[in-house]
């Protein structure tokens, strides 16, 4: 990614309103591996800085020893300007701390980088920072975070060159006409195709080619399961393999985790599970009552779904290849509908910037269910996902009756049409996923 042409992000924004911070303090850039953090953060120290002095603790880890002894920030960044050759100038340029989490002595270092050389631009970015975090103190209260993801639609749609549907997507939703819709949805059935992994949305959109995307994809997987071992001794690889290729295939059914994988305890798969979870390569979807807000402070930790960190690498592990024809045309239906669903979810993890939840009712024996729950100001509003007619709605309006609190909806599908009903049931167009259900 570093070598191609700077790929435009929604997060670009954030990364603008950090360095021009009154109160600014040393940000942490989380999310899965590969999902374009080193990218974005060089993009801004180019674009915005005189310098930048990027330090990865994986490629040079002789790069660690500098925080061995005390963690003076000035003596720090001396020696670290000395071992590359570079020079650094407070308000002018920018401090890169890459995979922090090679340096776990280096995430303490950055409360006093708050405390004591506040001037300092620093940003620093890992992907398995929890995993570094077991023995060392964090620096709570003195550094600020920001979560990244997989590329929305929009930021694919951006990468292709196609800005005026990008703003159509991320403006208010309006009914389009048939001819842009199905333009759209064609656009879209790429999208899930290829995915929002930056590096196979670079391979597309240099070659149009979804074998070369899925190419990119089958390494990104491999690169997962490589990291395995840094997990251990927490967890058994071979349990860990099974049940991320297990949550790929059950995205939109409830997570019973005797079911994630063969041959092991329950604790095992529980453990691998939560693991996958802390890197960020899977996400728990816990059911939650829209009774109030917190929708944390209602939600069950034993009722729970799960979603892939990328659509195109939930497919991937399905041993689904991107190129594969009949996806064209029914490319909604399969999965019974788990790809419609993943990619709201998707979506949600960006426009919520938090954590998704879905309702379940408690009832015993019940099988009312509702996909998502976004939380827009003061009042909680469900989601649902259809991958065809969007049918009766049985349990979204059995969850209206239940919470008279939510009073609008929004089910998303792959019709044209934006409707509302006499009960607060908004119909769109499932492109329009991003936008609808922005926080605020």
């Amino acid at each position: 990614m570093e070598g191609g042409r700077a790929m435009r992000r929604l997060v670009d924004s954030a990364l603008e309103q950090w360095r021009t911070g009154a109160r600014r303090k040393p940000l942490i850039v989380r999310g899965a591996r590969q999902v374009g953090k080193t990218h974005s953060i060089l993009e801004l120290g180019r674009s915005r800085f005189e310098t930048v002095l990027q330090v990865d603790f994986e490629r040079n880890p002789e790069y660690r020893s500098v925080f061995d002894r005390d963690l003076d920030p000035q003596r720090i960044v001396g020696e670290l300007a000395v071992l590359s050759g570079g020079s650094i100038t407070p308000g002018n340029s920018l401090l890169f701390l890459d995979e922090i989490q090679a340096c776990p002595r280096a995430v303490v270092s950055l409360r006093y980088f708050k405390e004591q050389f506040p001037q300092l631009h620093v940003i620093a970015a890992g992907s398995l920072l929890e995993f570094a975090m077991r023995d060392v103190s964090f620096p709570v209260g003195r550094v600020q975070f920001l979560e990244m993801h997989p590329m929305t639609f929009a930021e694919f749609l951006w990468a292709m060159g196609r800005e005026q549907e990008a703003a159509l997507v991320l403006g208010q939703p309006r009914a389009p006409s048939a001819t842009i819709h199905a333009h759209l949805m064609e656009q879209l059935r790429s999208y899930l195709r290829v995915g929002g992994m930056p590096e196979a949305v670079a391979a597309f959109a240099g070659t149009r080619s979804y074998h070369e995307a899925g190419e990119v994809l089958g390494d990104i997987v491999e690169a997962y399961r490589a990291d395995f071992s840094k997990y251990a001794p927490l967890a058994d690889k071979g349990c860990l393999r099974s049940v991320l290729a297990s949550v790929a295939r059950t995205v939109g059914h409830q997570v019973k985790y005797s079911r994630l994988a063969e041959g092991f305890s329950t604790a095992t798969i529980h453990k691998a599970f939560d693991l996958l979870c802390t890197a960020r390569i899977a996400r728990k979807v816990r059911s939650a009552s829209p009774a109030g807000l917190p929708l944390a402070a209602h939600a069950s930790e034993k009722v729970f779904k799960a979603l892939v960190v990328d659509v195109g690498l939930m497919q991937r592990l399905c041993s689904l290849k991107p190129d594969v024809e009949h996806m064209s045309a029914g490319l909604f239906d399969i999965y019974r509908g788990a790809l419609a669903e993943q990619f709201v979810g998707q979506e949600m993890a960006v426009s919520q910037g938090a954590e998704p939840y879905y309702w379940a009712r408690p009832e015993r024996g019940s099988s009312a269910e509702v996909d998502f729950l976004a939380v827009q100001g003061d009042r909680v509003v469900p989601v649902e996902v259809k991958s065809g007619a969007t049918g009766r709605l049985r349990s979204l309006k059995l969850l209206m009756e239940a919470y008279p609190g939510c009073t609008r909806a929004l089910v998303f599908s792959a019709d044209s049409t934006i409707t509302t009903d006499p009960g607060g049931i908004c119909r769109m167009p499932i492109y329009f996923a991003y936008c609808a259900t922005l926080s605020s």
